[in-house]
C-alpha cells in the first residue's frame, strides 16, 4: 500500500515529493465499452489519476433499488482503470453536486427532509441511509482498493460542505468526521482522504484541495465579468472570495500553513448554463494551469477532464434545473462541459495546453513539489498593465514564471524583458518581447545529464528516456555552462502536438489527434489521410498500417492512407413547432457501419452549425442530446449512437432580449434566431 504523508509545501509518496495531475472523468455519464479507451486517451496525455463522483440519484434513484449496471457499473469502470494503470479517486458525496439534479440526492431522499430528517448532518436517519448506500458502493470497488493493490488511492467526502449547503462551524467538522469514520468502517481503505475547501468549507480532519474556473457561468449576471482572480498570481488560495466577492464567513475555515496547496477542481473547461454561456479557449486553461503552478500549487485537479451525457433517469431527467431548487438551468443531456476530452471522446485544444505542464510534471514535478513560490510584488487581478512574474526555486535553482494573458481581456504588452534579478535570481536572461496573451516559464540552473544550463528562454516539456530533455521555445537562447547536454528543441507548435508513447523505450509521436501505446500496437486517431511525425524512429512491428514515407529533421515521417469516402448528409426543413423549427437529416453511408465499427475506433462526426437558443437531437421518438447556443457548432457522434441514418433535429428560437449573456451573438431576423446552417462531415479512423 503506499503512503501519502503532507507538509505545508506538497505531498509525499512513499516518502518523495509528488506534482500528480488529476482529471475529473464520470463514468456514469459515458459509454462504458468506450471507457478503457478514455482512461488511456487521459493517461497518454499526462493525467496519472482520475477523479469520478458517485452520484446517488444514479444508482438509487428508486429505494432500495440500487443499480449498478451498464453505465453506472462502478466495479467495470475500476477494472478499466486498473487494465490501463490509471489511478482513482472516488468522490463518494453522499451529496456531490456536479450539475446534477438535487445535487446527486435522489427525490425520495430530498422527501424525506420535509418528514424531519435532516439531510447533511449527523441526524441518525440520514446517516443510517447514507451507510446502506456506501456499502452497496463498496461491495462494487472491493478488491479495488490501493490496499488490495487496485488503482484507488483517495477517497473525497462530501462536496463544498458548508459552502454550498451543510453545517459550518464545530458540527460541520463534527458531520465530515463522522462520514469519514463510516467509509472507514466500511472498508474504504485509502491512503489519501480529501474534502474541499474554499468559501468557508469545512474539513474535518481531511486534507483540503481548492478550486478555480476561468469563468462563471453559475454567476446571475448576464454582463462581462470582472477580471478572473484566476489569472492572477497570487498566494492566496480561497479564489471565490476575491472572485466573487463573498462574505466574511467566506474566508477558508483551516490553516494553510499547515496543508500544501492542492487543487482538485481547476477548471478544465466550463458548463454553460441558461442565463450565461461562455466559450473557452485552450489558452484559457493553459494560463490559468500555470497561474496556478506559479502561485505555489503542488497538484492539478481538473474539473472536467472529460465530457459526457446524462444518463436516463427511470424517474426524472437527472439534470440541475430551477425548478428543481438550483439557481441554473443545464441541458438535459449534454455534459460536454467544453472539457479536454469531448463530450463523445475528441480532443480539445484544452487538452493540448494541459498536456504541455503535465508532461514537464511527469518528469520534473517532484523536484518542482518541494519549491516553494517567491513573488516579487503583489499584484492586482484588474491591474492590465504590470507583467505578473514568479519564482519557484530552491538555493541553487528554479524556473522564472510570467504570465501577461487574462481572458477576455487585453493585457499592456512588454518590451524587452528582462527575467532578470527577479525573486532574488542571480540569473542572466536574454531579453525578449512579451506581448498581450503570452505565458510561460524557463528554467536557470537546470541539470541536462551531467551538464548545467544556465538560462534559456525555452521551456522543458520532458525528459524523453531520461536521456534527451525535449524544450519548446527559442533555441538560440541556451546559456551553457561549459559543455552542453543532451536536448531537443522544437516549436510550441509541435510541443502541443506531441504524445508520449513507450514500447521498448519512449517515443515522442507528433499529431494533431490522440496517439497511444496499447500492448505492442500504436493506436492513432486521425482522418482519411493521417500523417504523424516520431523520434526515435518506431519499431516496425507497432506501426499498423503506416507506413514510412521520409524524414524531417530528426523525426521519421509516416503515413496512413483509409480507402472510404465521407458520408453524405441531407436536411431537409419539416415544419414549425410551436414556434421552434423542425428538420429532418439523412445520412448516406459509402459502407455499411455498425456499432462495432466505433468500439474498433471509427466514427463519423457532424458539425452543426445553429443559430437560437438550443438544439436538440433525437433518433426517432428518442431524445438523445442538446447543446445550448455559443456561437460554436454542435458536434455530434453517428458512431456513439451506433451510425444511424435518420436523425431529427429542433432548433428552439433564441429572442434578441432574452435573459442571457452570449460572448457570440446570433444573427436576428425579426429580433428572434432559429436557423440551422450547412453541416458538415468528418471521418474518424484509428488503427
Amino acid at each position: 500500500m503506499h503512503k501519502f504523508t503532507y507538509d505545508s509545501q506538497c505531498l509525499y509518496r512513499d516518502g518523495k515529493p509528488v506534482f500528480p495531475v488529476m482529471g475529473e472523468f464520470h463514468f456514469s455519464r459515458y459509454n462504458p465499452d468506450l471507457w478503457e479507451e478514455s482512461l488511456r486517451k487521459m493517461k497518454v496525455s499526462g493525467v496519472g489519476a482520475v477523479a469520478t463522483y458517485l452520484f446517488w440519484i444514479h444508482h438509487e434513484e428508486e429505494r432500495g433499488k440500487f443499480d449498478f449496471t451498464g453505465c453506472r457499473d462502478l466495479r467495470r469502470f475500476l477494472e478499466a482503470a486498473k487494465k490501463v494503470g490509471i489511478e482513482v479517486f472516488l468522490r463518494i458525496g453522499p451529496w456531490c453536486h456536479g450539475e446534477v439534479r438535487n445535487g446527486g440526492f435522489p427525490d425520495w431522499l430530498v422527501e424525506l427532509e420535509k418528514n424531519g430528517v435532516k439531510l447533511r448532518s449527523n441526524d441518525e436517519e440520514y446517516l443510517r441511509l447514507v451507510r446502506i448506500y456506501w456499502e452497496k458502493i463498496f461491495e462494487q470497488a472491493k478488491g479495488y482498493m490501493d490496499a488490495d493493490g487496485g488503482p484507488v488511492i483517495g477517497l473525497q467526502m462530501e462536496n463544498e460542505y458548508g459552502h454550498v449547503g451543510g453545517l459550518r462551524g464545530d458540527e460541520g467538522n463534527a458531520h465530515i468526521r463522522a462520514l469519514t469514520k463510516m467509509a472507514k468502517e466500511i472498508g474504504f481503505d485509502a491512503p489519501l482522504y480529501t474534502a474541499t475547501g474554499w468559501g468557508g468549507a469545512v474539513i474535518g480532519d481531511l486534507v483540503p484541495v481548492m478550486g478555480g474556473y476561468p469563468e462563471a457561468p453559475w454567476d446571475r449576471r448576464i454582463t462581462e465579468l470582472p477580471p478572473s482572480f484566476n489569472y492572477c498570481l497570487s498566494p492566496i488560495r480561497n479564489d471565490t472570495l476575491i472572485a466573487n466577492d463573498y462574505h466574511e464567513e467566506d474566508k477558508i475555515s483551516f490553516d494553510e500553513s499547515n496543508y500544501p496547496y492542492l487543487t482538485a477542481e481547476l477548471g478544465g473547461g466550463v458548463q454553460v448554463t441558461g442565463h450565461r454561456r461562455p466559450v473557452i479557449a485552450g489558452k484559457d486553461i493553459g494560463a490559468m494551469t500555470l497561474a496556478k503552478i506559479a502561485s505555489g500549487v503542488s497538484l492539478l485537479g481538473y474539473y472536467m477532464y472529460h465530457g459526457g451525457t446524462n444518463p436516463e433517469g427511470k424517474l426524472t431527467t437527472l439534470e440541475e434545473s430551477i425548478a428543481t431548487g438550483s439557481p441554473n438551468d443545464l441541458p438535459k443531456m449534454n455534459y460536454d462541459f467544453q472539457a479536454p476530452i469531448r463530450q463523445f471522446g475528441t480532443v480539445g485544444d484544452n487538452c493540448k495546453e494541459i498536456k504541455l505542464l503535465a508532461y514537464f510534471l511527469e518528469d520534473f514535478g517532484s523536484e518542482l513539489a518541494a519549491m516553494p513560490v517567491e513573488f516579487p510584488r503583489e499584484y492586482d487581478k484588474d491591474d492590465l498593465e504590470t507583467l505578473r512574474v514568479t519564482c519557484r526555486h530552491d538555493k541553487d535553482h528554479g524556473y522564472v514564471f510570467y504570465n501577461n494573458y487574462l481572458r477576455r481581456y487585453k493585457m499592456a504588452s512588454h518590451k524587452a524583458v528582462k527575467l532578470t534579478g527577479l525573486c532574488d535570481v542571480n540569473v542572466v536572461f536574454p531579453a525578449f518581447d512579451i506581448k498581450d496573451g503570452d505565458f510561460g516559464f524557463f528554467p536557470y540552473n537546470m541539470k541536462v545529464g551531467d551538464a548545467l544550463l544556465k538560462s534559456a528562454l525555452a521551456t522543458p516539456l520532458m525528459n524523453l528516456n531520461g536521456e534527451e530533455v525535449v524544450f519548446y521555445g527559442d533555441e538560440k537562447s541556451f546559456n551553457w555552462g561549459g559543455e552542453s547536454g543532451r536536448h531537443i528543441v522544437i516549436s510550441r507548435e509541435d510541443a502541443l502536438n506531441t504524445w508520449r508513447v513507450k514500447f521498448d523505450r519512449e517515443y515522442m509521436v507528433i499529431s494533431p489527434d490522440f496517439v497511444w501505446a496499447e500492448g505492442k500496437r500504436l493506436r492513432v486517431v486521425g482522418e482519411k489521410v493521417t500523417v504523424i511525425k516520431a523520434y526515435p524512429e518506431l519499431p516496425g512491428e507497432v506501426l499498423g498500417n503506416f507506413l514510412k514515407t521520409g524524414t524531417e529533421g530528426i523525426f521519421t515521417v509516416y503515413e496512413r492512407k483509409e480507402k472510404s469516402d465521407t458520408a453524405a448528409v441531407e436536411l431537409r426543413y419539416l415544419n414549425d413547432e410551436d414556434g421552434c423549427k423542425v428538420f429532418d437529416l439523412t445520412v448516406s453511408y459509402n459502407e455499411k457501419l455498425t456499432y462495432a465499427d466505433r468500439l474498433s475506433g471509427r466514427d463519423t462526426l457532424l458539425s452543426i452549425p445553429f443559430e437560437g437558443d438550443k438544439l436538440e437531437v433525437y433518433m426517432g421518438d428518442k431524445f438523445v442530446n442538446d447543446y445550448f447556443y455559443i456561437g460554436k457548432e454542435a458536434l455530434f457522434s453517428l458512431g456513439y449512437f451506433g451510425f444511424p441514418d435518420k436523425l431529427t433535429l429542433k432548433v428552439y428560437p433564441l429572442s434578441e432580449n432574452a435573459h442571457v449573456f452570449l460572448e457570440n451573438r446570433p444573427k436576428y431576423v425579426d429580433g428572434r434566431a432559429c436557423s440551422i446552417g450547412s453541416i458538415t462531415v468528418k471521418e474518424q479512423f484509428r488503427d
